[in-house]
């Protein structure tokens, strides 16, 4: 985890590239940025589910260090003086959801995948709602 910790904390447009999105991001603005890396992150989580299913250990854990790498960009990214108890949260549930996908690649289950990935589905909905209205 450290090594996250080191590649990230630069700025948002840094880790937006290394996580490969540069080619989905260009010239958009930070809402819709935000909404591609849930999107990523969900699309991760769902193919480290498959992965974790099929014995695919080598693409489980290509998709798994994509995810927790997603996960700590959108935490990194947060402005708790704008966003006070919602970036708080937020944080809250980065974090949490970062060490359920860590624990479950240790393992072949793949329920924890899809439970993550399944509530950042549930958070790009509220968050494109959000950013419709303004």
């Amino acid at each position: 985890m450290l090594r996250y910790a080191t590649a990230f904390a630069g700025n948002p447009e840094t880790t937006y590239r290394s996580i490969d999105l540069a080619g989905k991001t260009g010239g958009a603005d930070p809402h819709a940025l935000v909404g591609l890396l849930y999107a990523e992150c969900s699309h991760a989580l769902r193919a480290a589910a498959r992965a974790a299913e099929n014995g695919r250990l080598d693409v489980k854990s290509d998709r798994v260090t994509r995810a927790i790498a997603i996960l700590f960009a959108l935490e990194t990214g947060l402005d708790f003086e704008k966003g006070g108890e919602v970036s708080k949260t937020l944080s809250r549930l980065y974090r949490g959801a970062r060490q359920t996908v860590v624990d479950a690649s240790l393992g072949s289950d793949p329920t924890p995948f899809v439970t993550v990935a399944s509530t950042l589905d549930d958070i790009a909905g509220a968050w494109a709602g959000v950013r419709n209205h303004h």
